[in-house]
């Protein structure tokens, strides 16, 4: 069995993708808040940005985390398309997560499907993702623990989308930000743990890039799209905003 090290930078990778799931949600979040506030083509947008949001941050935060992880006997690549098919689901399927959300008429029920939509497009993410390592052995997962991390991402995600529904506060968003980090962080080192490795050594070259190769260089564009992103979602007005800067421009055209 190979040494499984899930931080050979030390705290840089975990840290740095909790940061990268943090504002995944923060912006998913407050793109959501502003999606209902919206009607028409305008809701329709905010929702799509939303689900990009959300579905990028989930998957820079799995595979910054996974450019810590190293296997004792074995070098690791990645298998470029099934890695880009990872971030498609996850985008996709959170995508239709969000628009139930968005356009579900019963609420709870919106909820219930959301939530279960998004965290099974979680889930789907981390594991196609892990089905993209190449290395010198085999791959096994403890059942259990594998359960146990899809149960965590449904929860997590429900959660999320019930503070989209219920929360406006900034402040607020912000701190159910912080909680969906770590509960989407719990998620992938739950399924993480739920990893072993059977080493067969080769000296055969395996197929793929590495993830310096591939995997950073593709999180730093897509961590950049969302700090651009957020500086959008920040400074574009509200519908408050916008509905009170409309009654103050009619005031001021009002014969004195």
């Amino acid at each position: 069995m190979g040494h499984l090290d899930h931080a050979a930078f030390g705290w840089l990778t975990p840290v740095l993708s909790y940061a990268m799931a943090c504002i995944g949600a923060a912006l998913g979040l407050r793109c959501t808040v502003r999606a209902l506030a919206a009607t028409g083509r305008s809701r329709r947008n905010w929702l799509i940005t939303a689900a990009s949001a959300i579905g990028t941050g989930i998957w820079t935060m799995h595979f910054v985390a996974m450019l810590g992880f190293a296997v004792s006997g074995t070098e690791i690549r990645y298998d470029v398309p099934l890695t880009v098919l990872s971030l498609v689901v996850a985008m996709a399927v959170v995508g239709a997560g969000v628009f139930a959300v968005g356009y579900g008429r019963h609420r709870l029920r919106a909820l219930a499907l959301g939530g279960l939509t998004t965290g099974l497009g979680v889930a789907s993410m981390h594991y196609i993702g892990m089905a993209a390592l190449r290395l010198h052995g085999s791959v096994r997962y403890d059942p259990g623990l594998v359960v146990l991390s899809v149960a965590i991402a449904v929860v997590a995600a429900t959660a999320a989308l019930w503070a989209a529904l219920t929360i406006e506060a900034p402040i607020a968003v912000a701190v159910a930000s912080l909680v969906m980090g770590v509960a989407v962080s719990s998620m992938h080192y739950t399924g993480m743990i739920a990893v072993s490795v059977r080493i067969t050594p080769s000296g055969d070259a395996l197929p793929g890039v590495s993830a310096m190769q591939f995997i950073f260089p593709l999180a730093v564009g897509l961590g950049s799209y969302l700090f651009l992103t957020s500086a959008f979602v920040a400074l574009s007005p509200t519908a408050g905003e916008r509905a009170a800067s409309a009654s103050a421009q009619r005031l001021s055209e009002e014969p004195a």
